[in-house]
């Protein structure tokens, strides 16, 4: 393990393992009675988030890597069914360390927000559409980005500037984008007065924007055809680039598209994997001010 990455994974390490003396109800449940993990849980997410900046997509692959190169950072590794098997019952944990990373970065309190949505392809065939734990969540959907049609899910992500995830949801293809970003705001408690909000056309609508003018937030969009020009136009451009790097750094550095996930919590998990190792790395990055830009993975893929 490069330095960069050792020096992330302890102080994550050492900050999971100290919430969940505060917050024991974070953990997965478990049987009252029974022999207790040899992996904890502080070790297990540690070890998830090493997996997806190392850009394993392959459990497999990677325990055996874990086995060969990281033994003196893990007293014990378990085999790849058991790893699997735990990371699939993390989900609300990863939730829980995604929410209290991203609250302790200083980006938090940005009064600007980036919104988009980015599709999850689940597969690719028909018969995996008929025959898949996922048929019903998962539909067809396009891509107005690559002119595509995909079999899938959306990702939809509120994002400060810095890539810093604020909020975030799995949907179906088809659901519609503004509804889930209202939904996303009221259940994370985002309700700011002042707040911005940029998006792109797509999420025109006038009770949408009434519903967020409701809880004080402004929403800067492109202008239609047959509209005036509106307010803060200026910045589109520049903040459009900014939410599409931050999807491409999800599907190109952290694998999105290649999740491999075959039931539902399998795709949360390993959805809720990568939004966590890029919640930790800007986290690393801001509270230590590392040089560069925050959401820079490129100090641990390697």
């Amino acid at each position: 393990m490069n330095p960069e990455l050792d020096t992330l994974a302890t102080r994550l390490y050492v900050t999971i393992d100290d919430a969940l003396i505060d917050h024991p109800e974070w953990r997965p449940e478990r049987p009252a009675v029974g022999i207790a993990p040899r992996l904890s849980d502080a070790e297990l997410v540690t070890l998830a988030v090493i997996q997806a900046l190392l850009g394993f997509t392959s459990e497999a692959r990677f325990i055996r890597h874990a086995h060969a190169h990281l033994r003196p950072w893990f007293p014990y590794l378990p085999d790849r069914p058991g790893y699997n098997k735990r990371l699939r019952h993390c989900g609300q944990l990863l939730h829980h360390v995604i929410a209290y990373l991203a609250r302790s970065c200083p980006s938090w309190t940005d009064d600007l927000w980036l919104v988009d949505s980015t599709p999850v392809e689940c597969g690719r065939s028909r018969e995996t559409a008929k025959r898949s734990d996922l048929a019903g969540w998962a539909t067809y959907g396009y891509c107005a980005s690559h002119s595509r049609y995909f079999w899938g899910l959306r990702l939809h992500l509120i994002t400060t500037p810095s890539g810093l995830p604020v909020a975030y949801a799995l949907a179906g293809a088809k659901i519609d984008e503004r509804d889930t970003a209202l939904d996303m705001i009221a259940l994370a408690g985002l309700d700011r007065p002042g707040q911005t909000l940029i998006a792109d056309k797509g999420y025109r609508r006038a009770t949408f924007e009434t519903a967020l003018d409701d809880t004080g937030i402004t929403l800067i969009r492109p202008a239609l055809k047959s509209e005036p020009p509106r307010p803060g136009r200026h910045y589109l451009r520049a903040f459009r680039q900014t939410i599409e790097s931050i999807n491409q750094t999800l599907k190109a550095q952290l694998d999105l598209e290649r999740h491999g996930g075959r039931t539902r919590p399998g795709v949360c998990a390993r959805v809720l994997q990568r939004i966590l190792a890029l919640t930790a790395a800007i986290w690393h990055n801001e509270t230590t001010q590392r040089p560069g830009p925050a959401r820079s993975l490129t100090p641990y893929d390697h």
